[in-house]
């Protein structure tokens, strides 16, 4: 079989091998995709998308948006089947697809269906139903090959244990889940089927969650889960699990036992790199499968720290911080330094966003209290309130607020210099860029005071914190 040569070859079409793929081909490469599974996309379009989309349709369905609305009911949690719970995201789920497969036509990317394996550092092979159906060559190898959930090996391979990947197959509606794992995947899904009416317990072995958020953004989510109905135990670490028909039981250390229709695992996930054949081109992975790559990308030996020549990694299958956002412009970058494409794009952007699609939504950008305080940097807080709002009273939201912290100085005819932009409430990760530019620009707090925001808006929100930071100030030097 004849080898067919390229300037890039991709692995994997999730956010980073798309956006890789599309970025070499943009500027005139010659650019083959590889993908293993039946659909293009990769989880983000088999989960992640999904899986807001179903957020937004428990919020509808559940009628919470309309809490504020006295007397009127638009509740219809009840009366959904499964089917309408799904159909909506069912629709989206086939559109991204759709998109990514547009996406790769239009730049004239080279397609290719089935298991890719290294046969040395710069070939590999094509593997579909058994048969090697392409071999190809590139001078420049992405890999992309996403990530998959991990089940520890106390939980039993069963028809009511699901994880990310499985449960939007869900053919009924439970009464009661378990989700073991309070980590951004386990905390979304416990607040989209509370919201929806089932009983979610939310196992974790930690007494904290997502310790990367703000604290106070952190301790107000654990607030609003509650309220919305989720049990909440944690500092709980499970021994062991039973399932059968009837349901699931979780076992803990503390001899303390949950019961629920069905249990979902949110315990972590393991890189995609077993099929690879890696050992063929040099490639040693780290901890869970993982990739290690250094500032460029390019992958690395994880304990000699030397280059693997032409080989490129990136997204969820080098780990951390694994979100679409992220992985898109890791990809990017890795190419501009792959091929030299200066000056096109110089670095990654210095400071990444998190967007955590929980009800409410937290978002975060730049330092949080406790790494001010870690660092011993002098800081202050500013903060405003969705009730205190024009536009956060309409929307009904009586728990969200922006929290922007400044690094203190003592002359009241100095700007601030803006540290960190945490948010809490409805569309907080739209809310955040407005913060995350200003972070990137380097700006103080005469940056906000400055701004004219539209009325009634979310946005105001960000004048009033500096206000009360510029307060907090002036009370200080008082």
């Amino acid at each position: 079989m004849e080898t067919k040569h390229y300037d890039l070859v991709v692995v994997g079409s999730g956010p980073a091998g798309e956006k890789g793929a599309a970025q070499a081909a943009y500027f005139g490469k010659r650019v083959a995709l590889v993908e293993a599974q039946e659909f293009l996309g990769g989880a983000a379009a088999g989960t992640t998308v999904p899986s807001k989309t179903l957020r937004e349709t428990a919020l509808a369905l559940s009628g919470l948006r309309a809490r504020q609305l006295y007397g009127v009911d638009l509740s219809l949690k009840g009366q959904a089947t499964v089917q309408d719970f799904l159909r909506h995201e069912r629709s989206v789920k086939e559109h991204e697809r759709s998109r990514v497969e547009h996406n790769l036509s239009r730049h004239d990317i080279d397609r290719y269906d089935g298991l890719a394996s290294f046969i040395d550092g710069r070939n590999l092979r094509v593997v579909s139903s058994g048969e090697v159906v392409a071999r190809l060559a590139g001078d420049i190898i992405l890999l992309a090959t996403g990530s998959s959930p991990r089940h520890p090996d106390i939980f039993p391979e069963h028809h009511n244990i699901y994880d990310s990947d499985t449960i939007l197959n869900l053919d009924r509606m439970p009464e009661s889940m378990i989700i073991v794992g309070a980590g951004v995947i386990g905390c979304e899904y416990a607040c989209l089927f509370s919201t929806l009416g089932v009983k979610v317990s939310l196992i974790h072995p930690s007494v904290t969650m997502m310790p990367f958020l703000d604290g106070e953004i952190s301790q107000t989510l654990q607030k609003c889960m509650k309220q919305i109905g989720v049990e909440l135990l944690f500092g709980e670490q499970v021994s062991s699990c039973q399932a059968d028909e009837s349901g699931v039981s979780v076992f803990m250390e503390s001899d303390a036992r949950v019961q629920a229709d069905i249990l979902m695992l949110a315990t972590g996930r393991t890189s995609n790199t077993g099929l690879l054949n890696l050992d063929a081109a040099g490639i040693v992975t780290g901890s869970y499968g993982r990739l290690e790559v250094d500032e460029n990308y390019q992958v690395v030996h994880p304990e000699t720290r030397k280059c693997v020549a032409g080989v490129y990694a990136a997204g969820d299958v080098i780990g951390a911080p694994a979100l679409a956002s992220t992985s898109m412009e890791q990809a990017r970058y890795a190419m501009v330094k792959a091929f030299d494409l200066y000056p096109y794009k110089e670095n990654v952007a210095p400071i990444l966003p998190v967007g955590i699609y929980t009800i409410p939504e937290c978002s975060g950008a730049g330092m949080t209290e406790e790494q001010c305080k870690e660092e011993g940097l002098d800081y202050v807080v500013g903060k405003a309130y969705y009730n205190e709002n024009a536009r956060g009273m309409i929307i009904g939201d009586q728990e969200g607020f922006l929290k922007l912290i400044f690094e203190f100085n003592d002359s009241v005819q100095t700007p601030m210099k803006l540290l960190g932009v945490h948010v809490i409430g409805e569309i907080a990760s739209e809310l955040l860029h407005t913060g995350l530019g200003a972070l990137i620009a380097g700006a103080g707090s005469n940056h906000f005071i400055d701004i004219c925001f539209n009325y009634p808006t979310l946005g105001e929100l960000y004048k009033y914190a500096t206000y009360a930071a510029m307060g907090e100030r002036a009370r200080r030097l008082s």
